[in-house]
């Protein structure tokens, strides 16, 4: 019985393959198209053995989760897989950029040796350098915050002066703030004026700009000075930041005791520039490099027009 049931396997194997034989010959290949077809389907449904990403011109790759397809409980195998992949392939940096809805593999890729890079509000992004014989060599990330002060000063010559809800000492400073991603820093300075005060300005010169360290979040901080013209006087102070806001005369606002030397010293300045009929303009301009296009803000010293 056996070898009855054996001969059966033989005689159906024998006659598979003839069949496959068959179907490679190209005058009966064409009707096996369809069975090729069914199997390209099939394959297209196989789970991801690897992470795919966006290569880079440094030999790295960027995946990003949510454009990845893959089951939560295959991540740690499809991780596993990827590196072993990518050190064959010689890849150096590996980046992450994992969504707040994805944070759930955070601990994941550290234990795998990823470290943090920067975060967003919606993602943070992770890297692995591959290359046991080098040392990273990557961008550091963002350690630099840019602000900008207004000296905004009206038809009558007098100062705009705010003090902010937030600080634990008395003091006269100058409206401003930080500059938006994306914005210019004239525009921030039109923009923080208006948001805290309801004065519509307009932009005269830059006056100086101070470069320290150590500041929030532990980043280095760039302030921007500027000068400006009120267009509207009737203020309207933020009630949610601004204590108090008045126009005052420059030399009550220089000699007050609530106002830092620091602020004294470039109204000073401000004042000079303008005396001597010096403007120091930011001017956009348009640089090409390459295949790159970049808006640019330049720094051009002119002759003051007011």
């Amino acid at each position: 019985m056996f070898y009855q049931h054996l001969s059966r396997v033989q005689r159906f194997s024998s006659l598979l393959n003839n069949s496959i034989l068959r179907c490679c010959d190209s005058k009966i290949l064409p009707k096996c198209s369809i069975d090729f077809r069914i199997t390209r389907q099939f394959s297209h449904n196989l789970p991801l053995c690897t992470f795919k990403g966006e290569k880079d011109r440094f030999n790295g790759l960027t995946i990003d989760l949510s454009k990845e397809q893959f089951k939560p409980s295959e991540f740690i195998s499809i991780l596993k897989e990827s590196l072993n992949k990518w050190h064959t392939d010689n890849n150096r940096c590996i980046w992450f950029k994992v969504n707040i809805q994805d944070a759930c593999h955070i601990p994941i890729l550290a234990e795998n040796g990823f470290n943090f890079h920067h975060a967003r509000d919606s993602y943070v992004m992770m890297y692995k350098w591959l290359p046991s014989d080098s040392e990273p060599n990557l961008p550091p990330p963002c350690h630099t915050n840019l602000g900008v002060g207004a000296m905004v000063f009206n038809s009558r010559g007098q100062l705009l002066a705010i003090s902010e809800k937030n600080y634990d000492y008395p003091h006269w400073k100058l409206p401003g703030g930080y500059v938006e991603k994306g914005e210019d820093i004239i525009e921030a300075a039109r923009r923080e004026v208006q948001e805290e005060t309801g004065i519509d300005t307009e932009f005269k010169s830059l006056v100086t700009f101070r470069h320290t360290h150590n500041m929030m979040y532990g980043n280095s901080d760039i302030y921007v000075l500027v000068r400006m013209k009120a267009l509207t006087e009737n203020i309207q102070i933020a009630q949610r930041e601004v204590n108090n806001c008045q126009w005052m005369d420059v030399e009550e606002y220089t000699n007050h005791p609530h106002v830092h030397e620091w602020n004294r010293l470039v109204i000073k300045r401000a004042l000079d520039y303008k005396n001597r009929g010096i403007k120091i303009d930011l001017q956009k301009k348009t640089v090409k490099w390459a295949q790159n296009v970049r808006e640019m803000s330049v720094m051009m010293l002119e002759d003051a027009d007011d």
